[in-house]
């Protein structure tokens, strides 16, 4: 039988907390391909530990590097030959199943990729037939999906690759990761119609530049020269997209919530929840290190949120109780996501007595009294915290398989439970 969980409802009783949210995800899972690529070991504090980080982690000891996790979590990066035979499990975590193929290209020997069911129905195609144009031998079905294997004879040299990567930039991300330790360098050139979450290559370039790796960036073109990259010790910054749903806490109650540590410089995209969570009406501020967010009332908005697409799950649940209408655009890519979110949203919202109409790229949310009922998941993490806030205000929500949230939280019932307790 299907575990639901109880979402817990505050009405609208201010919630008063201060609170630390888990490294990020993105930072994570990149810093722990750049330390495998590079020449001598690195240290890796506060990182996140979720589904996602963990598969990454298997992933990369899988094919012959060395990751010791200390006693206080942190993680020493001990670079080696990489090698096959190996079996990676991708989960469904899309940074795993794209950027672990092109480092898996340098590896001699044999080795295969599968994940979850979701995982052969999102798309991987375009890091497929990029790496096949390197010259990399893939054995893969017509549809260029998982489960896939790789011939790899212990080198990838390099070269001028074309891609269309409208689907999601990560497949920019996953070259240009691994072009440092190529023996040519790589050229990727983006030939889609749209480049969504362009913030993530940027991050990802930023980390490239960090590691002293020059990186040319043109318009939809990077160039990216063989460097040897050194080890180092790297703090994470904390997950600020996953910060989403903990600031939506103090907008639906009009209370203050505390995150501690936000950086005031970061290429992470959740760093627009600031101005976004303004326009909708909250009152945001540093206090030192820290970032506040009070809630009022909350304003509709209409917003395109091409570039921050992982940020929609929890300002839809925020709409549906504004005073005016929203309409969420530029959203056509979320469809591949871990589900397609904008069905999944339209779907739950509706079910419990709102209005989301679904356009192909968009959402339009036309608040509406709601009502308890199930709020199905659809095994995607940001789909269990919309839930959670949306039962913040609504009686009688019930989250279908909030494990799920362990994709990039640890325990997110519990960080709720505590947001909600006022602990600090």
């Amino acid at each position: 039988m299907t575990n639901h969980w109880l979402a817990p409802y505050r009405g609208e009783t201010p919630v008063e907390a201060t609170l630390t949210i888990p490294g990020s995800k993105s930072v994570t899972n990149r810093a722990l391909i750049l330390a495998a690529l590079c020449d001598s070991p690195s240290t890796l504090r506060r990182p996140l530990h979720s589904r996602d980080s963990a598969l990454m982690i298997a992933g990369l000891k899988a094919i012959g590097v060395g990751i010791q996790e200390d006693s206080n979590g942190d993680l020493t990066i001990t670079p080696g030959p990489l090698y096959g035979p190996a079996s990676i499990d991708v989960g469904n975590a899309g940074t795993v199943m794209r950027f672990l193929p092109p480092v898996a290209a340098m590896a001699k020997g044999i080795i295969h990729f599968d994940g979850d069911a979701r995982s052969h129905e999102r798309p991987l195609g375009p890091v497929i037939k990029a790496l096949e144009s390197l010259g990399v031998s893939i054995e893969h079905g017509s549809r260029y999906s998982l489960p896939m294997t790789i011939n790899a004879n212990g080198q990838l040299r390099g070269g001028t690759v074309e891609v269309d990567a409208t689907l999601s930039s990560q497949f920019i991300s996953a070259l240009l990761l691994v072009a440092p330790a190529t023996k040519e360098g790589i050229t990727v050139k983006h030939v889609g119609s749209s480049l969504p979450s362009l913030p993530h290559i940027e991050m990802t370039i930023a980390m490239l530049r960090d590691k002293g790796v020059e990186v040319d960036a043109r318009e939809n073109e990077w160039i990216v020269k063989p460097t040897v990259m050194y080890g180092a010790d790297q703090v994470i910054e904390p997950d600020l997209s996953n910060a989403a749903p903990f600031m939506g806490a103090a907008m639906m109650s009009g209370g203050t919530v505390v995150i501690r540590d936000w950086p005031h410089s970061t290429t992470q995209p959740g760093d627009d929840l600031r101005e976004i969570f303004t326009q909708m009406g909250a009152h945001v501020e540093f206090r030192g290190n820290d970032l506040a967010i009070t809630g009022d009332q909350i304003h509709g908005i209409d917003i395109d949120l091409h570039d921050v697409g992982e940020l929609t799950p929890s300002i839809a649940a925020l709409c549906v109780f504004a005073d005016s209408p929203s309409y969420l655009r530029g959203i056509a890519h979320l469809r591949t996501h871990e589900t397609d979110r904008l069905a999944a949203l339209a779907t739950e919202i509706n079910n419990l007595g709102g209005e989301v109409i679904e356009e192909p790229s968009a959402l339009r949310i036309i608040p509406h009294p709601l009502h308890g009922g199930v709020f199905h998941t659809y095994d995607d993490h940001r789909l269990a915290t919309a839930g959670a806030m949306i039962g913040l205000r609504v009686p009688g929500i019930e989250v279908e398989n909030i494990e799920t949230t362990r994709k990039t939280l640890p325990d997110f019932p519990a960080a709720w439970n505590e947001l909600l307790n006022g602990s600090r």
